[in-house]
């Protein structure tokens, strides 16, 4: 619920990144920057950045308070959210037969014994 409706405003901000986007980020603009790293107090790369952004979060609670079964497609980004997770594990690809069959026991030639 959280991440639909985090999705739904960082999208209307221009702020929303994938997962595979924000892996990039953190390569590109913290580790491989050139620039001294950006660490927190804990000495950790952040790159929720955007989502813990104070407007971001202020806007994220309101509408949870808000949030119900009639209004969730309107308050947040489910299927968004849905199509993206979906994604991350190869499911919902356009392009794929999910209903061709399948090998599943190829070996891996750099692990057979």
């Amino acid at each position: 619920l959280y991440v639909s409706i985090l999705f739904k405003i960082m999208k209307a901000k221009g702020t929303h990144e994938d997962t595979i986007e924000q892996m990039v980020r953190l390569l590109k603009e913290h580790l491989y920057s050139g620039k001294d790293l950006q660490l927190d107090e804990e000495k950790r790369i952040r790159v929720d950045d955007w989502e813990m952004d104070p407007d971001v979060q202020a806007e994220v609670t309101g509408i949870w308070h808000q949030v119900s079964t009639d209004n969730l497609q309107e308050v947040s980004d489910f299927p968004g959210y849905q199509a993206n997770f979906l994604k991350l594990f190869g499911f919902g690809l356009e392009g794929v037969d999910y209903e061709a069959d399948t090998e599943v026991d190829i070996p891996i030639p750099s692990i057979e014994d």
